[in-house]
């Protein structure tokens, strides 16, 4: 009866099934016709072969691959899951739930999605580097490491230091805000198999059912990225210990190809620095060396954050082994010119064609255009739909923002959203394009471009007009301290902290309380000025010289001020990581800059008025909200800075007037945005330091401006450092082994005040005064007594007052120490 009653059916919709066949793979993809199929075979009316290929197309996942995905969670889960153990209030047991929850959810969320080939080990507890360092065992050896598997302790003492060692040094990750852990190698290193990491995700996505595809920091890149360790020559090759390393690596691949993998990924972003003739060769005859071990395996060299040169392209494309290449085609728009003038004939191309380090939703009909155009290169069946590197560097998921302005959100993506896009680009070059989503996009894009909260044409024309001066203070730097010093009455290496203080429990919960409407503004503000009052009291008894308020009412140095900017806009859980556990939520410019009113002079002048010492004016500088913040894609960075520069400007001005007379402007983040190809450095130290000199080039010479770096190698920018024309610049130095003086060592004249780190706060570990004080005499074998400040190496929020205190104790101990003995020596 039944079949009776579905022949019925079939034959009624004869008429229509039979101009159909062969169904096109749209139709096909549509349940009601898919139904029809299924009946229509069951009763001899389409043949076997149309049946399979309908069965295929509705089974088969579609070319698309994620590079990486964010590790924290959409709500922070492994954030606090670390920092309570960290903190002995929870075991490894729960740590280790907490992981495996995150990383089967990222799992099934991308299976779920449709993506084909989906990343592991790309989850970590810190960072991706430290993670290959712990694999090849390279353990320095003041961690007293005794070989096996390296454990929790060792792993995290390497990345943060403990009560008796330093951590191992932290520096940027290309030219993003993430930082990773630098490898310290030499030629005593001794290599082993000590984490199986890799192997252990990928079985475990695997017995959820998902097939993945492992990824591996290359081993070429994990050496350049390394530097010599302390003791080791600066001349040692680094690149000499390749044949100690690809053993390991050959282990960690025969274990996968064991477990089941059929592809691994090898993440080999050094690819697009400008590399030598010798570096290149390296990546030859690293993968001529591993061919062996990688047969049976489709290999994928995974490339991103810059176009590739001509060289290195061509070198990629030779290597033995390798069957597929991925690029980044944002951020290397002029790779696609290399792929399309020759791209080897039967090989994979991973398109990068979905941002992975911006939100804004993309123009998928241009994408799709791009994609089409590749086709004809590479083949349909080799070409993977990807996003242009991990979207580690983006926000994890806009489901979560439920307060964010409707018209905006409407032009956003995040990591989640991506996958989707991703998805539905390679079901578009499939055949299966989702006609609703591509309109949906294109009208959000449409409704972007015309929105008038976007433009604002003072503010463009006070930019544009700012391009017929360089904004130097009138007098020079030498002249300037000289009227400072006469003005603030300073001693010998004077002290001073960076800016923030512990952010508490109880700090937190005013500011959440106030932000939600549960306490008044009178109450917020006046437990706002008990902090302060704190913190400059604990400074005054420590005496320290030039005090900070310790900014008790800010969430995030770039947030706070994004706030109060026009043309920014924020989340409620944007939240990205910037190393170990600590994120940043980097607020969105979606339209022009300006400042409506005064941000800072009510609080810098309150905890003026509290003491008889020099407060600082503490601000965030125009490159540093630029890099820190996700940045308007649709006109010139640099345009967007001049007006950031504009704003700041304003600020610097009201707080002199307010009578503050040390006003520090941090560029935090200047160095991190330099671009990887030196021909691109120029144009950019350009703009990003004449965005600074705009800042402050107004004010007097005896108002004293600082500036603020951390956590990035600046030995190959100092002199545009210099340029930036700041009295004072105080810049990260300890953890990575005082490189920043061999500048000075090397005949740099610096003749401004500088104040190299003298300990590193992003440790929980407490220097002594003997140990400070060493530094403080390294530094004064380079520079001169009258130009050195003696200050940490970074702000104070994440730390605890238990630590903070006797720090700070022992650096000023340490400074009159010094004052002491040159005293003596005069």
């Amino acid at each position: 009866m039944i079949s009776a009653c579905l022949r019925g059916t079939v034959l009624a919709f004869r008429p229509i099934l039979a101009p159909l066949y062969p169904l096109p793979a749209k139709a096909r993809l549509e349940p009601k016709w898919r139904m029809l199929v299924h009946i229509s075979y069951l009763h001899g009316m389409v043949n076997p072969a149309q049946f399979k290929e309908t069965v295929l197309i509705n089974r088969r996942k579609m070319a698309s691959h994620i590079v990486g995905y964010p590790r924290m969670g959409p709500k922070r889960e492994l954030k606090f899951a670390l920092e309570s153990f960290w903190d002995g209030k929870s075991s490894a047991e729960d740590l280790e739930k907490v992981a495996t929850d995150l990383r089967s959810s990222i799992w099934k969320q991308m299976s779920g999605a449709g993506i084909k080939y989906i990343p592991s080990n790309t989850f970590s507890y810190y960072d991706q580097v430290l993670d290959t360092t712990a694999m090849l065992g390279a353990v320095p050896e003041r961690y007293s490491w005794t070989g096996g598997e390296i454990g929790l302790s060792t792993y995290f003492s390497m990345a943060r230091g403990n009560a008796t060692v330093r951590a191992m040094e932290m520096t940027k990750w290309f030219d993003t805000n993430y930082h990773f852990i630098v490898p310290e190698l030499g030629p005593s290193t001794k290599f082993s198999y000590a984490s199986h990491k890799a192997v252990s995700e990928y079985k475990e996505a695997k017995a959820l059912g998902i097939d993945t595809v492992p990824v591996l920091v290359g081993p070429v890149s994990y050496l350049l990225l390394s530097k010599p360790a302390k003791g080791v020559e600066k001349s040692f090759s680094l690149l000499s210990l390749l044949g100690s390393i690809l053993p390991i690596y050959k282990e960690v691949v025969a274990e996968l190809k064991a477990a089941g993998a059929s592809w691994i990924q090898f993440d080999e972003p050094t690819l697009v620095k400008d590399l030598g003739a010798h570096e290149l060769a390296a990546f030859s005859s690293a993968y001529a060396e591993l061919e062996s071990a990688l047969l049976g395996l489709n290999v994928l060299i995974e490339t991103y954050f810059a176009d590739i040169p001509a060289e290195s392209y061509k070198t990629l494309t030779s290597l033995s082994g390798v069957t597929a290449y991925g690029f980044d085609l944002i951020r290397g728009a002029k790779t696609l010119d290399l792929i399309r003038s020759s791209f080897p004939s039967g090989k994979y191309l991973f398109a990068g064609v979905v941002d992975g380090r911006n939100i804004w939703a993309d123009d998928l009909a241009a994408s799709l255009s791009t994609l089409q155009s590749l086709e004809a290169v590479a083949g349909k069946d080799k070409l993977v739909v990807s996003t242009s590197c991990s979207l580690m560097h983006t926000a994890v998921d806009l489901i979560n923002e439920t307060k964010l302005d409707d018209e905006i959100k409407s032009w956003l993506a995040f990591a989640a959203q991506k996958v989707v896009e991703v998805n539905a680009l390679a079901k578009a070059l499939a055949g299966q394009k989702d006609e609703a989503y591509f309109a949906a996009n294109a009208a959000a894009l449409a409704s972007r471009k015309s929105s008038p909260r976007v433009t604002n044409e003072e503010v463009q024309k006070a930019a544009a007009a700012l391009k017929g001066s360089d904004h130097r203070r009138a007098t020079n730097v030498s002249a300037r301290l000289d009227a400072q010093q006469k003005n603030l009455n300073l001693p010998v290496l004077p002290t001073t902290t960076i800016g923030s203080f512990p952010q508490t429990v109880e700090l937190r919960r005013v500011r959440r309380e106030y932000k939600a409407k549960k306490i008044s503004e009178e109450e917020y503000i006046s437990a706002i000025k008990e902090e302060i009052s704190k913190v400059v009291k604990i400074q005054e008894e420590l005496d320290i010289d030039v005090l900070v308020h310790g900014e008790p009412e800010r969430n995030d140095m770039v947030e706070y001020f994004g706030e109060q900017l026009s043309g920014f806009a924020f989340t409620a859980n944007g939240w990205v990581q910037s190393y170990g556990s600590r994120c940043v939520k980097p607020p969105i410019i979606y339209g022009d800059v300006s400042r409506p009113n005064p941000m800072t002079v009510f609080w810098s002048k309150t905890a003026q008025s509290m003491t008889s010492r020099p407060m600082k004016g503490m601000l965030t500088g125009p490159v540093t909200i630029l890099n820190w913040s996700f940045v308007r894609n649709d006109q010139p960075r640099f345009e967007t800075c001049y007006q950031i520069a504009l704003a700041i400007k304003k600020e610097v001005e009201d707080l002199e007037a307010a009578g503050i007379q040390v006003i520090q402007i941090d560029e935090a983040a200047l160095r991190e945005g330099l671009p990887l190809r030196k021909s691109e450095h120029a144009f950019y130290l350009d703009w990003a330091v004449h965005s600074f000199r705009i800042t402050n080039c107004g004010v007097q010479d005896t108002t004293q401006i600082h500036t603020h770096m951390c956590y990035s190698n600046f030995n190959d920018i100092i002199h545009s450092i210099i340029d930036m024309d700041a009295d004072v610049i105080t810049i990260e130095n300890s953890r990575s082994d005082e490189k920043l003086l061999s500048v000075f060592r090397e005949g740099v004249k610096y003749g401004a005040g500088i104040g190299p780190g003298v300990y590193d706060i992003h440790s929980p570990r407490i220097p002594s005064t003997e140990e400070i004080a060493d530094r403080v005499n390294k530094m004064l074998a380079v520079l001169d007594t009258n130009i050195l400040w003696v200050n940490p190496d970074c702000g104070l929020k994440t730390r605890k007052y238990t630590e903070v205190k006797p720090a700070l104790t022992n650096m000023v101990s340490a400074t009159k120490l010094i004052r002491t003995q040159l005293a003596s020596a005069k």
